[in-house]
């Protein structure tokens, strides 16, 4: 079994900002999201631990985050789309994980905290999150994704997801696992986010993306979340320690607003002064990380109209190209391909698909959530 090559140079690139980002992320304070249950004897037999799959021992002693946990980040694996489903499999699929996560990576264990196998099998990753999840409290710090590794549940699937979707099995699997995560930490369905959300990465593929709304809708009913809890928008919380395709796109907006800084996708401290300094023309708190709070996406974002020009619309265009709209060109004007792809976008989330770029259509072109996705029929 091997990674696509993209996707193996994707975790052996992170190996570079993982240790900053882990220390930064450890002494950062964040409000959490709800109330976890600390339930020792709630049922998890079903997800496979490391000593039911054979893990190796970690290289390195466990450590338990200090922040709160505030969202799951969902995967794929880049491994071939495999039709064996069987148990060994998924077997095969942790160790080789693992494998390639220590000798590959020269990590201290496997990077994700739960992994899926295509036949739907559920199997701990890091060795002490399936305890750590029984708890309830707080999650240990993982290797997923840098800048979110010490407040984001990863969940690796195996798969790519390029082109195609996965199993009904493994998506049902995924259902069952976040909607328990969801409930042992206090998170919600609009808490489930994809990893190029937070990272410059093709996972976990546009095919797979396309499906997170009605993986969350699914998460929801579970949860039986009343619609009210729900809130309009739930913004994705970038800070200065992640870099994504979505940090590019809040770049054409600084710069749209008269910031000197560059489209690049990092958040570097031309990124950082500037968002702060944002929210202090905009009476808004300033956030020491730079956080992309609700309040600053929404000062930050411009309602567009057909026929619109300039930054914010190549920051949408950029967006919906990297997110597998071909037929997207980022030529800085809301053209008729644009407003195609922005109405097929609305209409998977549930909004009316009017072609215009308001709040709302910014919100899932980000990698956000609107309640719309979740309640609707």
């Amino acid at each position: 079994m091997h990674a696509d090559h993209t996707e193996l140079g994707r975790r052996t690139l992170l190996r570079a900002g993982l240790g900053a980002a882990t220390v930064a992320v450890v002494g950062t304070a964040l409000a959490r999201p709800g109330t976890a249950r600390a339930d020792q004897g709630v049922d998890l037999d079903w997800i496979i631990g490391c000593d039911g799959w054979g893990a190796r021992p970690a290289t390195g002693p466990p450590s338990v985050s200090q922040i709160p946990t505030n969202k799951i980040i969902v995967h794929h694996m880049a491994f071939p789309n495999v039709t064996d489903h069987s148990r060994e499999q998924a077997v095969r699929l942790a160790r080789d994980c693992q494998d390639l996560h220590i000798d590959g990576n020269g990590w201290s264990d496997t990077g994700q905290h739960f992994t899926i196998s295509r036949g739907g099998y559920v199997l701990e990753g890091r060795r002490g999150s399936l305890e750590r999840l029984r708890v309830g409290d707080r999650q240990l710090i993982a290797a997923h994704c840098p800048g979110e590794n010490g407040r984001a549940i990863g969940i690796e699937n195996e798969g790519t997801y390029l082109d195609e979707t996965p199993p009904g099995a493994l998506l049902d699997s995924l259902v069952r696992l976040c909607a328990t995560i969801c409930r042992r930490y206090g998170l919600h369905a609009h808490d489930i986010f994809g990893h190029w959300d937070f990272r410059t990465t093709q996972c976990p593929g546009a095919a797979f993306y396309r499906q997170f709304p009605g993986l969350r809708r699914r998460v929801f009913r579970a949860l039986g979340t009343p619609s009210a809890d729900v809130p309009a928008r739930r913004w994705p919380d970038l800070w200065r320690f992640v870099s994504s395709p979505s940090v590019r796109a809040v770049q054409y907006l600084l710069a749209h607003h008269g910031y000197p800084v560059g489209a690049t996708g990092v958040f570097d401290p031309d990124t950082v002064a500037a968002v702060q300094d944002w929210q202090a023309r905009n009476g808004l708190p300033v956030d020491v990380d730079a956080t992309l709070t609700t309040p600053t996406w929404e000062t930050l974002v411009p309602d567009l109209e057909p026929g619109a020009s300039g930054l914010p619309v190549t920051a949408a265009q950029y967006l919906l190209v990297f997110k597998g709209y071909a037929d997207v060109a980022p030529s800085g004007v809301l053209d008729d391909a644009t407003r195609r792809a922005v109405r097929d976008l609305q209409l998977l989330h549930g909004l009316p698909g009017d072609g215009r770029i308001a709040a709302s259509t910014w919100c899932t072109i980000v990698g956000g959530v609107v309640r719309q996705s979740l309640t609707r029929p």
